[in-house]
């Protein structure tokens, strides 16, 4: 029997509304109390998180780890190792690996690796359509046996609104999610920007605003016919905040996420042909930037996600519209989110909730709490910890970061997965 105690730490958790100063205690990697000590207890280990955070352990509803396929941007064992240095204890992993995750043998491969590694915990999301190809549905009940909680087309889109449809009434009788990240091809044809000054004075082909909220709206509708739930991912604009926020006080059961990335940067980073900064959906405007950013307190979107799509070298290195799109970012996703309650952009309760019980919630499978009983992940946070950010200094095997060069306070100590210590920083006590 393992016995953990952390002592004296600020426990923050949104899901049962704590925020003091006391202790948590793990047995046999369940939590058995919060504050309060249990009778005759005896730590194997003690932690002490004096003047740090104690908190739910974080869950990314969004991140690459390029196996299996594209091993040469990274695996499951070194971006699980990036994960947990920032305080993620459960990722969610979009079905466009190579293969697609189109089938159970796939979905079970991907936990299997997951095991191996036991640093984390993996949920697959299982293809919408088979090979992502947007004409026929998978078997979407074979997946969910297989362990995916939901199906997605990742970032690949479908303007087939029949496919959609029957999709959507396939996964509601699986009692499944679905997991969209929508936006309309015709109108973004080969865009690699928001349509705005920026891209107009660099000359990239640009993708208007239009291309993702005419997609929403498009599955709102399908959505108010058929049902849900439906997950809507990487929001990028201010008109997607309104018509998500505008969807749920309309009693749709709809829930949406938006990128780390998005709620810093904005179009105004792409100048000079940063391709760290070529994202799909393209960085928006800082109107756009800021209305994501007051959405996390209004709860218009649900998760803060990193988004992570490590890449090598050669993917960034061409002009930028020949780039490929995405971030190297899961291992800054706590530092980063810290950086805008530094700023009173929004509380530490409302950060710490989008990263651990509203995904947990979206995913319907548990976590994201401190709650006796459940499985103890826990992060624990040193909210004044200054260190700048360098690509040498990177855990991720992708390099691709947009945020080189950064100075930022506040990072993860320990992460703690199932009871068992899973990361340490190296100052750490």
């Amino acid at each position: 029997m393992t016995r953990l105690h952390i002592k004296n730490g600020r426990i923050v958790d949104p899901a049962n509304e704590i925020d003091e100063v006391g202790d948590v205690f793990v047995v046999d990697g369940k939590i058995v109390s919060v504050i309060s000590s249990p009778d005759n207890f005896s730590a194997d280990r003690v932690i002490d998180a004096d003047n740090r955070i104690v908190c739910p352990a974080f869950i990314d509803l969004c991140a690459r780890m390029r196996e299996p396929g594209q091993e040469h941007k990274g695996t499951i064992a070194s971006e699980t190792h990036a994960a947990v240095s920032s305080g993620i204890s459960t990722i969610c992993y979009p079905p466009d690996t190579q293969p697609v995750i189109d089938t159970p043998a796939v979905a079970e491969l991907i936990q299997q690796r997951a095991q191996q590694v036991n640093k984390i915990r993996i949920f697959p999301l299982g293809a919408l359509t088979v090979g992502l190809q947007g004409q026929r549905l998978t078997e979407m009940l074979s997946l969910k046996r297989a362990g995916c909680v939901g199906v997605s087309n990742a970032s690949t889109n479908n303007d087939n609104t029949d496919v959609l449809k029957n999709a959507l009434a396939y996964a509601r009788s699986c009692d499944m999610t679905v997991f969209l990240q929508v936006e309309n091809t015709h109108l973004s044809s080969n865009g690699v920007a928001h349509d705005g000054a920026i891209s107009t004075r660099l000359g990239l082909s640009p993708i208007p605003e239009t291309a993702e909220t005419i997609a929403i709206s498009q599955a709102l509708l399908l959505i108010e016919d058929i049902g849900g739930p439906v997950h809507f991912g990487r929001l990028s604009s201010a008109r997607s905040v309104a018509l998500i926020a505008e969807a749920k006080k309309s009693g749709l059961p709809v829930s949406a996420d938006v990128g780390i990335c998005h709620l810093h940067l904005s179009e105004m980073d792409v100048d000079g042909y940063n391709s760290d900064c070529h994202l799909r959906p393209p960085l928006r405007s800082q109107r756009d930037r800021e209305a994501l950013c007051q959405a996390i307190t209004s709860g218009a979107i649900d998760a803060i996600c990193s988004d992570h799509q490590p890449h090598d070298n050669d993917a960034k290195a061409a002009p930028f519209a020949e780039t490929e799109a995405g971030a190297s970012t899961i291992e800054l996703l706590l530092p980063l989110v810290m950086n805008l309650v530094r700023k009173k952009i929004f509380s530490l309760q409302d950060a710490i909730a989008a990263l651990s019980c509203r995904p947990a919630a979206v995913l319907k499978t548990g976590g994201g709490s401190l709650s006796p009983g459940l499985s103890a992940d826990i992060a624990i946070i040193d909210p004044e910890q200054h260190f700048s950010v360098e690509e040498n200094h990177l855990i991720s095997a992708g390099k691709n970061n947009p945020f080189v060069g950064w100075e930022l306070v506040g990072a993860v100590t320990h992460t703690i997965f199932e009871g068992e210590l899973v990361y340490q920083s190296n100052i750490s006590s």
